[in-house]
């Protein structure tokens, strides 16, 4: 997957928020759960799309400090580049999103 260590994949790091739906050895596929004001610990994804199943307002906290907030609606499907972040909901309603991490091509 890439990450840096394990101490920065979402599994370790929110288990709380993070679960293994699916994984073999192409993708990995995680379920997402979170309510209003709950905030991540920094960790890592590789380049991957999500579908959100529920709409909300997160802001996406880079290790540079940067910040990006973003409001996405329930049936929405976003493709994102690997990145590292904190995610904080900063809306009124819950987060659940299925991820589709993408695994580097081993053919």
């Amino acid at each position: 997957m890439g990450l840096e260590s394990n101490r920065q994949d979402p599994v370790a790091t929110d288990g709380d928020k993070y679960s293994v739906v699916l994984e073999n050895e192409r993708v990995r596929v995680l379920r997402y759960h979170d309510r209003p004001g709950d905030r991540t610990l920094q960790h890592a994804h590789p380049d991957y799309v999500l579908y959100a199943e529920s709409s909300f307002k997160r802001r996406l906290i880079f290790p540079d400090g940067s910040k990006h907030e973003v409001d996405v609606k329930a049936g929405s499907i976003v493709w994102m580049k690997g990145h590292i972040h904190i995610g904080e909901n900063i809306g009124d309603t819950n987060t659940d999103v299925i991820f589709g991490e993408l695994k580097e091509n081993r053919t």
